[in-house]
């Protein structure tokens, strides 16, 4: 233990005086000093603690809590990444990494296998949805984080790793050993045609070559169908990537030399101008974007782009509203840090970040405080706060009783029973799920129950007038108001039967014909994808729709 404080005590010496002579000659500037002061402190906090400190502690473990705490005063963009992460980095940036092909969730002390990617490690060793990861290498794997296991699961290709796991519907253990490889997860994992005339391409992250992608999935559609007279473009959920992929993306629809994107940031030096650079590939066909609330960054630069420009129609719901730009930065040790660098504005002038945050995720703005800006057509459009949609629809899964049920992982956990019951299932051009009444009795047998919005804001409001001695006197209302709300709760199940439905369906689908299953049964189910059908077939609406 000594041996330990005294390494420790050199280190902090070392940084100190590193510290010194790197702000040594900038002593007058008093920013510069603050910053060498507080270095300072705390290195000789961090050694008093580690000195002194009633219980032994984890070094990295603490350094870790206290960088997170300073980068969340931020943003929530600007991250550190550690060397155990950056797989999990790479995979972000280029689709790619090395493990085991699955992806993960928590459900109580244990992590459990919650899809496969067809074709890798853990599909070709049997994984299924709903294994629970009991042990990894013969080390329990109770207690550990979802982030713990998948930072286990990945590394070097050719590495393997032996799971013990615990299957449903079996009270045996089952042992597998997988061969980490390098797993690459496609940008456009579908496209295809929605009607004789229509084409559809789904972009689920802007990682490398994205822009290729999508340009040969139109070429294919193209080449295979003479009669293609539009595009559906889904960017709904995607969560953004690499800005480059975001100007090749537009450089599809979008003339060659066209300004995209300008960056501005602390460093005038940085600050650039982005160009599409390539001839376009289609400048006429009709276009319709899809996007949602979690439309970010990236996806945001495409729609907004097509907007501005009055390439295409946008429908969907308003975007996430990030218009930040990270950049990575070594920090030693083969650790990153992932720091915003500059703002982004698209073709019209605005930006479209989100102004402020609430736990994480941004408040929405409403339109009379944010500052108008004109289309090449003129069209008035909105800065702050996300992309507006040309044609805005409610995305149906606002119910809080939806929300609850895949928080509480009950659809998860339906889905995983019914699939030990049906080996096979029909095509998901054909499937049906017809046991609705199945799951409501498997949700009542769970005991299933959930907190509205109503019903939260009546218990803050129960405290505050306690706080306030106004309890006594609204206590009998407050009563009255929440029977009412548990009496309307009874029939949730029923009132939104068909959008729980479809996610009950969306998930059986993905357990036998993975990903792509999934998008293709969303198609036939999806109000957004009818309405954007509805908007090409209209030519005279939708040229009104990009009029001034």
């Amino acid at each position: 233990m000594k041996r330990v404080r005294r390494f420790t005590s050199y280190i902090l010496v070392l940084f100190l005086i590193v510290g010194t002579f790197s702000f040594v000659n900038q002593e007058t500037n008093g920013k510069y000093f603050e910053i060498a002061k507080n270095i300072e402190i705390f290195a000789n906090l961090y050694k008093e603690i580690n000195n002194y400190y009633v219980d032994d502690i984890e070094p990295a473990k603490l350094m870790r809590t206290g960088i997170d705490a300073m980068l969340e005063s931020l943003d929530p963009y600007t991250n550190y990444i550690s060397e155990s992460e950056i797989e999990g980095f790479r995979y972000m940036t280029t689709g790619k990494y090395g493990g085991v092909g699955a992806l993960m969730k928590a459900i109580g002390d244990y992590t459990i296998i919650k899809e496969v990617h067809e074709g890798y490690s853990a599909h070709k060793a049997g994984l299924k949805p709903g294994d629970k990861i009991v042990a990894i290498d013969g080390k329990s794997a109770k207690g550990k984080s979802k982030d713990d296991i998948s930072d286990i699961l990945k590394g070097a290709p050719g590495t393997k790793v032996m799971l013990t796991l615990k299957r449903p519907g079996s009270n045996k253990e089952l042992k597998v050993t997988l061969n980490r490889e390098e797993v690459k997860v496609p940008n456009v994992p579908y496209s295809g045609m929605v009607n004789q005339e229509i084409g559809y391409i789904a972009l689920t992250t802007f990682t490398q070559n994205a822009g290729k992608n999508v340009q040969d999935a139109l070429a294919e559609l193209k080449k295979s169908n003479e009669d293609l007279n539009g595009i559906i473009l889904d960017l709904r959920g995607n969560g953004g990537g690499l800005l480059a992929e975001a100007i090749n993306v537009s450089n599809v629809f979008i003339p060659k030399n066209e300004q995209i994107v300008i960056t501005r940031g602390k460093v005038p030096e940085w600050d650039r101008s982005f160009k599409t650079l390539n001839n376009p590939f289609d400048l006429n066909i009709p276009l319709v974007v899809l996007i949602d609330h979690n439309s970010a960054s990236a996806s945001e630069i495409v729609s907004g782009v097509i907007q501005d420009l009055d390439r295409g129609i946008l429908i969907g719901q308003q975007s996430y509203g990030k218009g930040l730009v990270q950049n990575t930065r070594d920090v030693g040790y083969n650790s990153k840090v992932k720091l915003t660098t500059a703002k982004y504005y698209i073709p019209s002038g605005r930006c479209i970040q989100a102004v402020s945050y609430k736990n994480g995720e941004p408040v929405n703005v409403p339109d009379t405080k944010r500052t108008p800006f004109k289309t090449k057509n003129g069209r008035t459009v909105l800065d702050g706060g996300g992309i507006k949609p040309d044609i805005i629809l409610d995305d149906g899964q606002l119910s809080n009783v939806l929300k609850s049920l895949e928080k509480e992982n009950l659809i998860f956990d339906f889905v995983t029973n019914y699939t030990l019951k049906h080996p096979k299932i029909a095509s998901s051009h054909d499937f049906r799920f017809t046991g609705y009444n199945d799951f409501i009795n498997f949700v009542t047998n769970k005991g299933f129950v959930y907190q509205t919005s109503s019903e939260q804001l009546l218990t803050e409001l129960e405290e505050v007038s306690e706080s306030e001695f106004y309890l006594d006197n609204i206590k009998n209302d407050i009563k009255q108001i929440r029977n009412k709300i548990i009496t309307s709760k009874k029939n949730d199940l029923q009132k939104y039967r068909d959008a729980i439905s479809k996610e009950i369906e969306k998930e059986i689908i993905g357990r036998y014909y993975y990903r792509k299953g999934k998008i293709e049964i969303g198609l036939r189910n999806d109000k957004e994808i009818k309405e954007a059908i509805a908007v090409i077939n209209d030519k005279s609406r939708y040229s009104k729709l990009l009029k001034k």
